[in-house]
């Protein structure tokens, strides 16, 4: 095995705002500190010993529940007695989810860990996002068979009910018994038919999955949907209702300067939005509030400050924060240091400062996750044949790789004469328009659009000549599109495409030690590791 590493700026799609943020040895003006900074470790927010032991007692109980190990209690006793937190988190969804979710819980226990033997107590804990609504972003997944990506999905609807809550039901078992084509016989299999059960719900399966996943490194998974939760944190809902119009006017100043700087809003401040969602008391539908001339709705329902404060008294479970109060909320309930987020939440970080400072009157540190594409034996030795390149892979089509790769491999000869014509094409062509416009401008100006097609057709004959010599090594192209389903399949990353259970199940603990390693993120970019 061995390691590469590449500037983040290597992925496509990523937004300024994060790549600036990555790359900065000194803080942003949006972010507490720079990703390069250790600063976070040195002291854990001051938290009650009444509100520490509080959630201890919450947490033990879930964790208890979800299976989790002696390690993972010992480190709700350390957060009951004064440790800090390391915490990330994700939505719930099937089977593990993609890869990326991985990252996240692996980051974040090695910096816990590196906090830990830095003389820093911390611990880590995955924040199960159950609350979130869109099914459709959590009812499947996808694994890499045979010349395909192929997504698996489990049928059911949820009425726009939060996903935590809601049942596999009989299908799982027979995704499970598809999935096994792919997955089965490893020991990772073994635990997903443990954890995904009909009657298990959402959370309850992922949370276990995590648990028995990293129950050697103590992470504490929480799930921080249900009502004594939501009371810890009622303070953060109740602001977000009282002070509604102070921190809307907040975030709409620092989307101002956003733009000033150069950057742009990362998550869109509506006219009439609010921070908070409602479950509907009939329905239990999640719904977004809205605000307008100081009255909110939700649905067809409308409501006063006042009706929204009883609510939150009487059954506090039924607000929930969005993507801005999220991050709030939680570090209000845990003693968090640091979070470990993913591209679009660090950019998010850049709004959420200014509730941060209003709520909590402090910032949380936020650090990337770690950031990888595997790539397994066969898949280096078809690279390695052709030279290809991980960003060859962003840049081009696979149609124009497999083409370029199909002119390397003419044989010489060819490769002469097509050298040769065109280099001679070139020079008699430059020499030809260079008089032409010596005689008149518009003359010169026609004759350089004349020459462009020809340079075309001699464009199209190497292009007749890799192709011929593509069709002569059908198996090139096959390889070509191995490479990209491996790595790039469907022109998305491998880490948010592919689930992390394909990974390990084949290459199990050895895979957890090499990630936990990687994690220490000596070079904070893209790490390609090859297994």
């Amino acid at each position: 095995m061995h390691v590469e590493c590449f500037p983040i700026t290597i992925l496509p799609h990523l937004s300024r705002l994060f790549t600036d943020y990555a790359q900065s040895h000194t803080p942003l003006p949006f972010y507490r500190q720079s990703p390069y900074s250790r600063e976070w470790m040195v002291q854990a927010p001051q938290m009650a010993p009444e509100a520490r032991s509080a959630i201890a007692d919450l947490l033990r109980r879930q964790n208890l529940a979800f299976g989790a190990g002696e390690k993972t209690l010992a480190n709700i006793e350390r957060l009951r007695n004064g440790a800090g937190a390391v915490v990330t988190g994700q939505q719930v969804t099937l089977l593990g989810g993609p890869l990326y979710t991985l990252l996240k819980a692996v980051t974040a226990v090695r910096k816990a860990q590196d906090a830990t033997d830095a003389g820093f107590s911390h611990v880590p804990i995955f924040w199960l996002a159950t609350e979130d609504h869109d099914l459709a972003e959590a009812d499947h997944i996808a694994f890499p068979l045979r010349r395909e990506l192929r997504t698996y999905r489990l049928e059911l609807e949820n009425g726009g009910n939060p996903v935590g809550g809601l049942k596999l039901g009989p299908g799982i078992q027979s995704l499970l018994d598809q999935v096994a084509e792919i997955l089965g016989g490893s020991e990772f299999f073994q635990i997903l038919e443990r954890c995904y059960k009909p009657d298990a719900t959402f959370a309850q399966a992922f949370g276990s999955l995590l648990a028995q996943i990293f129950s050697a490194q103590g992470l504490i998974v929480i799930d921080a949907s249900d009502q004594q939760f939501h009371a810890l944190g009622a303070p953060v809902f109740q602001q977000a209702i009282t002070d509604a119009e102070p921190i809307r006017n907040a975030l709409l100043a620092r989307d101002k300067e956003l733009v000033e700087a150069g950057y742009h809003t990362q998550v869109l401040v509506a006219p009439h939005s609010s921070l908070l969602f409602l479950l509907d008391e009939e329905t239990k539908k999640r719904q977004p509030l809205r605000r307008k001339n100081g009255e909110w709705s939700a649905g067809k329902k409308t409501y006063t400050s006042a009706d929204l404060l009883e609510i939150l008294k009487a059954e506090p479970e039924r607000l929930s924060p969005n993507a801005l109060l999220r991050p709030v909320f939680q570090d209000f309930i845990l003693p968090t240091s640091l979070y470990i987020a993913g591209p679009a939440e660090i950019a998010y970080f850049a709004q959420s400062q200014v509730i941060y400072e209003r709520v909590l009157g402090r910032t949380t540190a936020v650090l990337p996750r770690l950031s990888v594409t595997f790539v397994e034996p066969q898949i280096a030795e078809i690279m390695a044949k052709y030279e290809i390149t991980l960003s060859d892979l962003f840049v081009l089509r696979p149609e124009d790789l497999a083409q370029r790769i199909g002119a390397r491999s003419m044989p010489l000869e060819g490769k002469k004469k097509l050298a040769a014509a065109g280099n001679a094409l070139d020079a008699e062509l430059k020499s030809l328009t260079d008089w032409m416009h010596s005689l008149d401008p518009g003359l010169g100006r026609s004759a350089a659009v004349a020459a462009s097609k020809m340079r075309y057709q001699m464009n199209r004959l190497r292009r007749m000549a890799a192709n011929f010599q593509l069709q002569k090594e059908s198996g090139l192209r096959r390889e070509v599109e191995a490479v990209y389903l491996a790595l790039f399949p469907e022109r998305h990353l491998q880490e948010r495409a592919i689930g992390a259970g394909y990974f390990l199940s084949r290459y199990g603990n050895s895979l957890m030690e090499t990630l936990l390693q990687q994690a220490a993120q000596e070079c904070p970019g893209h790490k390609v590791i090859y297994l």
